[in-house]
């Protein structure tokens, strides 16, 4: 089972509001997820974005993959630097 961590829409027409998830790839955007693991709203200024560094941090060090925006939040907070550097500093 191919995992990945990716945006869910939520919220009302021209409203968007993004719930960062854990899914099965081959399941539909906004359908079944396992686990939720942060929130992200583009609407307020600057945008809002609340991660569960510890959980997010577990997934990809069981092989989950992280969506192109979701990487680009993730490198914006600092979470994948300190999973770069907990991979390859062990060796």
């Amino acid at each position: 089972m191919s995992v990945k961590i990716r945006l869910k829409r939520m919220g009302s027409k021209k409203r968007p509001f993004y719930r960062i998830v854990v899914a099965d790839s081959r399941s539909p955007r906004d359908g079944r997820f396992i686990e939720k693991v942060g929130t992200y709203n583009p609407l307020v200024e600057p945008a809002e974005v609340k991660l569960e560094e510890e959980s997010i941090l577990n997934w990809l060090n069981n092989g989950a993959q992280p969506s192109d925006t979701v990487r680009n939040l993730l490198s914006n907070a600092g979470i994948m630097k300190k999973y770069h550097e907990a991979k390859f500093s062990k060796k």
